[in-house]
C-alpha cells in the first residue's frame, strides 16, 4: 500500500469517526464538543505532515506545508472562538473550509496524473469545501447558528478521502497486473 493511499484512507476513516462522535455532542459548546472541534484541524495537521514527508520536492508540497500551518492556526482559533459561541466557531470553521478547500483543490490539480487516479474525489471535496465554507460564514452571522452542518461536512470529506484511497488501490492493483502480464 502506497504512503499516499494509507494517508488518504486513514484520514478518511478518522474524519468519519470524528463526525460520528461530534454528532453525539454538537448541540452545546461543552468541553467534549470543544475538544473535538479543536481536534479536527489537528487531524488535518497530522495528515498533512505525513503527506509533506512523502511528497518532497513537488509543487504540491508547498501548499501542503501551508495547509499544515493553516490547520494548526485553525485549531487555536476554534478554541478561542468557542469562548464567544457557536457563531464564532462557524465563522472560524468557515474561513478554514474556504482556504483549505482551495488549497486541496490546487493540490489535487497538481496531482492529476493517471498514476494518482486523476484526483477526482479530491477535486470534488476541495470545491465542496469552499462552497460549504461560504455557507458557514453566512450561517455564522444568522440569528440561530448551528453546528449540525459540520457533521455532514466532515463525514462527506472523510468519504471522499476513502474513495480517493480506493481509487489509488485500484490503480496499484491494475498496474501490478499489467506488470506481471
Amino acid at each position: 500500500m502506497s504512503s499516499l493511499l494509507r494517508i488518504y484512507f486513514v484520514r478518511g476513516l478518522v474524519a468519519i469517526a470524528w463526525s460520528a462522535g461530534f454528532a453525539a455532542v454538537h448541540t452545546t459548546l461543552a468541553a467534549v464538543s470543544v475538544i473535538l472541534l479543536i481536534a479536527y484541524p489537528i487531524i488535518d495537521v497530522v495528515a498533512s505532515l505525513f503527506d509533506v514527508r512523502e511528497d518532497p520536492g513537488t509543487p504540491a508540497r508547498t501548499l501542503q506545508v501551508f495547509n499544515t500551518a493553516l490547520s494548526a492556526l485553525t485549531a487555536v482559533g476554534l478554541g478561542l472562538a468557542a469562548i464567544s459561541g457557536v457563531g464564532a466557531v462557524l465563522f472560524v470553521f468557515g474561513l478554514w473550509a474556504v482556504v483549505s478547500g482551495a488549497a486541496q483543490l490546487t493540490v489535487a490539480i497538481r496531482r492529476r496524473s493517471p498514476e494518482l487516479g486523476r484526483q477526482w474525489p479530491m477535486l470534488i471535496a476541495g470545491a465542496l469545501s469552499v462552497i460549504a465554507g461560504f455557507t458557514y460564514l453566512i450561517a455564522a452571522v444568522s440569528d440561530d447558528p448551528d453546528l449540525t452542518a459540520l457533521i455532514m461536512y466532515t463525514a462527506a470529506g472523510g468519504a471522499f478521502f476513502v474513495i480517493q484511497a480506493a481509487t489509488l488501490a485500484w490503480k496499484q492493483r491494475r498496474r501490478a497486473r499489467v506488470a506481471r502480464a
